[in-house]
C-alpha cells in the first residue's frame, strides 16, 4: 500500500476519532437539561440526542465545514503533520477537560488546534486567515450572549403566556415540549459541530490532491462524521451533564424547554451563516438566562466563572498542544 495512502487514512481516521470524542465530549449539551429536568433517564436522553445529532445533514448545508477547511488558516500550507498536530492538540484539551468535569469548547479547541499548527509550520501567523479566525472568536462573546437573551426572553413570553395556570397543567404541557426542544437542540449541535470535523477531512482530502477545491465535502465525508459524532454522543458525557444541568442552576421542564429553544435558535442562525460557535457556550449561556429569570441568585457564579475561565483559556491552549505536536511529528511531511 502507498506510504502517503496510508497516513492519509490514518488522519481521517483520527479525524473521525476527533469527532467521536466531539460527541462524547458534548453530548452533555444536548441532554443535561432534560435530563435534570427528569422528563427523560439518562439513558433515553442520549438515544434521543445521538438521533438527532445524525439527521443533522438532511437540514443544514456545508458552510461550516467549509469556513473550517479553507478559512481559519491558508489551505495551501495543510499538510499531514500539521493536521495531525491540530487534532492532537484539539483531542489532548478534550480530555483533559472531560476528565476534569469541564465543559470547555470542543469547536475552540480544534480552531486553537489549527492555528497553533499553523504557527508552527511557517514560524509565524502569516498563514491565519484573521477574517475566519474573526468570527469564530466573535462567537465566544456573541453565542453564549444570544442564548442568554433568547432563553430569558422565552421565559418571560411562557410565564406570560401561562399566567393563569395551575402548575401542574404548566409542568405537563413543558415535559411534552422538551422533547421538541432537545430534538431540536441536538439538530443544532450535530449540524455545526460535525462540520469542523468535514471541514478538516476536506483540507485533507484537498491536500492529497483527492479534491479540487478545500471546501468539497464528499458525501462519505457528510455520512462518516455525523455517524461517529452520534456514536460519541451514545456513550455520553457524564461528568459535564452533571455540571451543566444541575451545578449551574436549578431547573424547571419550563426552563429547560427555554434553554434548549434559545440555545437551538442561536446554533440554527450560526450554522445557516457558516459560523463555528461553540455548542458548550450557547447551552450555558441559556442555562444562565433561565437561572437568572428567576433571580440573579439562582446562578451560581461561581461555577459559571470557571466555565468562562476554561472558555477564554482554550485557543491558545489547544494552540500550544498542536505547536508542541508538530515539532513532535517531525517525521511526517
Amino acid at each position: 500500500m502507498d506510504p502517503t495512502f496510508l497516513i492519509l487514512v490514518v488522519l481521517v481516521v483520527v479525524a473521525l476519532g476527533f469527532d467521536f470524542l466531539n460527541g462524547l465530549h458534548d453530548a452533555a449539551n444536548s441532554i443535561a437539561t432534560i435530563v435534570s429536568t427528569r422528563v427523560l433517564s439518562a439513558k433515553w436522553a442520549v438515544l434521543w440526542a445521538a438521533f438527532f445529532n445524525f439527521i443533522a445533514f438532511i437540514f443544514f448545508g456545508t458552510s461550516v465545514a467549509k469556513m473550517v477547511g479553507a478559512g481559519i488558516i491558508d489551505p495551501h500550507i495543510i499538510s499531514d503533520r500539521l493536521i495531525f498536530a491540530a487534532l492532537m492538540g484539539a483531542i489532548s484539551w478534550n480530555l483533559i477537560t472531560w476528565w476534569a468535569g469541564i465543559p470547555s469548547s470542543s469547536s475552540h479547541a480544534l480552531i486553537g488546534g489549527l492555528v497553533g499548527a499553523s504557527v508552527a509550520r511557517v514560524g509565524s501567523f502569516g498563514a491565519v486567515q484573521w477574517a475566519g479566525l474573526g468570527k469564530t472568536a466573535a462567537g465566544i462573546v456573541v453565542s453564549p450572549l444570544m442564548g442568554f437573551v433568547l432563553a430569558l426572553v422565552l421565559v418571560l413570553i411562557v410565564s406570560w403566556t401561562f399566567l393563569k395556570s395551575s402548575p401542574f397543567f404548566a409542568d405537563r404541557v413543558f415535559r411534552k415540549l422538551q422533547f421538541v426542544s432537545a430534538a431540536a437542540y441536538s439538530l443544532g449541535h450535530g449540524g455545526n459541530d460535525a462540520q469542523k470535523t468535514m471541514g478538516i477531512i476536506a483540507a485533507l482530502l484537498f491536500a492529497h490532491g483527492a479534491t479540487h477545491a478545500p471546501g468539497t465535502i464528499p458525501l462519505w465525508v457528510v455520512l462518516s462524521c455525523q455517524t461517529a459524532m452520534a456514536l460519541g454522543t451514545l456513550f455520553g458525557g457524564w461528568r459535564i451533564v452533571h455540571t451543566m444541568g444541575s451545578k449551574i442552576t436549578r431547573l424547571t421542564p419550563m426552563q429547560g424547554f427555554c434553554a434548549e429553544t434559545g440555545g437551538a435558535i442561536t446554533l440554527f442562525l450560526a450554522t445557516h451563516i457558516g459560523v463555528p460557535v461553540s455548542t458548550t457556550h450557547t447551552i450555558t449561556g441559556a442555562i444562565v438566562g433561565v437561572g437568572a429569570s428567576r433571580r440573579v441568585s439562582a446562578v451560581r457564579w461561581g461555577v459559571a466563572k470557571s466555565i468562562v475561565t476554561a472558555w477564554i483559556v482554550t485557543l491558545p491552549a489547544a494552540g500550544l498542544v498542536a505547536a508542541a505536536f508538530y515539532y513532535l511529528g517531525f517525521w511526517m511531511k
